[in-house]
């Protein structure tokens, strides 16, 4: 699987953005899907997180609330709709997809795709 994430960019604090991971050579609709973001210095972190087949989603507490993420099977992509960006939220964001989270504990990822800058202006 091949995932590219888009849609990252430098915005204001309390503006809203939307990610975009887009999958080709397999089907995403076997795989949970996540996103995980990296600021400067700071480890990967997860940020959400939905599953295949019921849509069951997680979040990080730091966006629960203001990040949603969906997926749609038919166009093989997920998305990270993110509202009320706080500069705390400056990050480069990756998808990934994962063959064995079922929506609770460690979302372990199979594949990783390339990230999208976001940064947030306060």
């Amino acid at each position: 699987v091949q995932l590219q994430a888009s849609g990252g960019g430098l915005v204001q604090a309390g503006d809203s953005l939307r990610l975009s991971c887009a999958a080709s050579g397999r089907a995403l609709s076997t795989y949970a899907m996540g996103w995980f973001r990296q600021a400067p210095g700071k480890e990967r972190e997860f940020v959400a997180g939905i599953t295949s087949g019921l849509s069951f989603t997680a979040y990080a507490d730091s966006v629960k609330g203001r990040f949603t993420i969906s997926r749609d099977n038919a166009k093989n992509t997920v998305y990270l709709q993110m509202n009320s960006l706080k500069s705390e939220d400056t990050a480069v964001y990756y998808c990934a997809a994962s063959a064995s989270w079922y929506g609770r504990g460690y979302f372990r990822p199979d594949y990783w795709g390339r990230g999208t800058l976001v940064t947030v202006s306060s």
